[in-house]
Parts: structure tokens; sequence; C-alpha cells
């Protein structure tokens, strides 16, 4: 059974730095493409970041040059890996829940959010001025 698991998630200043990893596990693996998403009290969820199976990446445009996407998989063990998400020189338009997503096959918009079949619960992250 696919599993993804969010971690990483809190409280930092503006400027600073924290890095998302989702534990994935079960059928989750090299032919999965890959995404961050987020989603702030009252607005709609949006993607932030994504990976296709190649490992090319798409970033949304406000986090560009701030936040990089990284897949890892666990050696000897092909469905089983770890997606980073690293953020650095955070703001506060960043606090909302992260979370991340795995979707089969290939789509053309990694963006949309009804690309992704499977869904972690999420994990927080605030950022404060």
């Amino acid at each position: 059974q696919e599993r993804l698991a969010e971690s990483g998630g809190g409280s930092v200043q503006a400027g600073g730095t924290l890095n998302l990893a989702c534990a994935y596990s079960g059928y989750i693996a090299a032919e999965y493409y890959m995404g961050w998403f987020r989603q702030a009290p009252g607005k709609e969820r949006e993607a932030v970041a994504a990976i296709r199976t190649e490992g090319t990446t798409w970033y949304l445009e406000s986090v560009k040059g701030r936040f990089t996407i990284s897949k890892q998989s666990i050696e000897g063990k092909n469905a089983e890996g770890i997606l980073w998400l690293q953020m650095g020189s955070l703001e506060p338009d960043d606090t909302a829940v992260y979370y991340c997503a795995a979707g089969r096959g290939w789509v053309r918009r990694l963006f949309v959010a009804d690309n992704y079949h499977y869904w972690g619960q999420g994990t927080q992250v605030t950022v404060s001025s």
C-alpha cells in the first residue's frame, strides 16, 4: 500500500531555513512523479515544486532560487525513499500546511493537484516576520 508521510515542519523567523522530508513506500517508486503542495488558511492548495522520474523539476515562480526539491531512494529498497524540500530565505507568505504527493504515469502539468493520486497528511510551516 502506498504511503506518504511528511516531517520537518515547524516555526522559523523570516530569512530562516527548513527542510521538509516525505518518506514514501509501497509502489511509489521510480515510475512516479512527485511534488510538494501547500495550502494557507483561506487559500487554495498550490503546487510549490515537483520532480519527474528522470529528475527534471518544476518550481512555483515565487520560490525559485529559494527552494530545492530532490528525491532520494533508500539503497536496496526500490519502493522506498525520501522526497526532500529544502527551503531557504523563508518569507511570511510561505506559511502554510505543506503536503507531498505522488502520481503515476506522465502528465504535462505537474502543478495541477488533480494529477496526483496519493497524498500525505501535511506538515505545518510557520514563518514569522
